[in-house]
Order: structure tokens, then sequence, then C-alpha cells
């Protein structure tokens, strides 16, 4: 009778302890999910001067600058290379796009560029604010 009663505590301590360990794993649907809330706007050091040659269809490249400032404005020289020395330059103010990640310059004439933004470099975006695929991916980064 006593290893019967034994034999039961054990079984039942057994089946105890697996259930707990069982809801132990569980995940409740109803916990709120961590949400990393950093971004390159919160995160980053942007001000300061990014430079590269970018591609031109007609030239050598774009020598291309870019000053951001801490008023959210910016300055950008551009030079196009195999054609003559004048360089033409634009200013007006950056803002930041919802995702933190891509800053959108626009000048006076109402042009709007986007980057996505790392650390230390700015990558142009393309007119519809996607990265750049292709063979030239890699030419439309300019670094600090």
């Amino acid at each position: 009778m006593k290893n019967q009663i034994l034999m039961l505590a054990v079984a039942g301590f057994v089946l105890f302890s697996c259930e707990t360990k069982k809801e132990e794993s569980v995940i409740n649907p109803d916990e709120k999910q961590v949400v990393d809330e950093h971004n390159a706007k919160n995160s980053l050091d942007i001000l300061g001067t990014y430079k590269g040659i970018l591609p031109c269809a007609d030239c050598e490249g774009i020598e291309t600058e870019i000053t951001l400032s801490k008023d959210e404005t910016y300055t950008k020289k551009m030079k196009y290379l195999g054609k003559d020395e004048k360089v033409f330059e634009e200013m007006g103010d950056y803002t930041w796009k919802e995702d933190g990640n891509t800053l959108v310059l626009e000048n006076i004439n109402s042009d709007i560029v986007e980057y996505f933004v790392s650390e230390n470099s700015l990558t142009q975006l393309d007119m519809e604010g996607n990265k750049i695929t292709g063979d030239l991916s890699g030419k439309y980064i300019l670094n600090k």
C-alpha cells in the first residue's frame, strides 16, 4: 500500500513538473512584443560632410559633396567630371521619413532627393525612394 501511494506521489510530481515546463514554453499572444526603436535619426551623428563620385550618364562622374547642418539645412555641391570645372551648388532643408532611416533633401526648386542613412554614409535612393540595384548600386554612396 505504501508503495502504491509513493508511486502515485512520484507520478503526480512528474506530471505536474512536466506540465509546468510545458506552460512556461507557451508564448502568450497577448504579451507585447519588444520593439527596437533604434534608427539612424536617434542613434547616429549625421552632421558633417559626405563626399563621393556618383554615376553620370554623359560624363565621367559627378563629384558630390553634401554638408548636413544642425539646423536641418544642407548644402550640396556637384561638379560634372570631364565636362568643365564649374561647381553647381544648391541649398535647402532636410527632413526625416517616418522610418527614421531616410533623409529627404528638398531645395528651393522643390527638387527632392532621398538618402538612406548608415554609419558615416549616405546612399542615394531612386526617384521612388528605393535602394538602387544593379551593377552601379555601390557607386551611389557618399562617405563622411
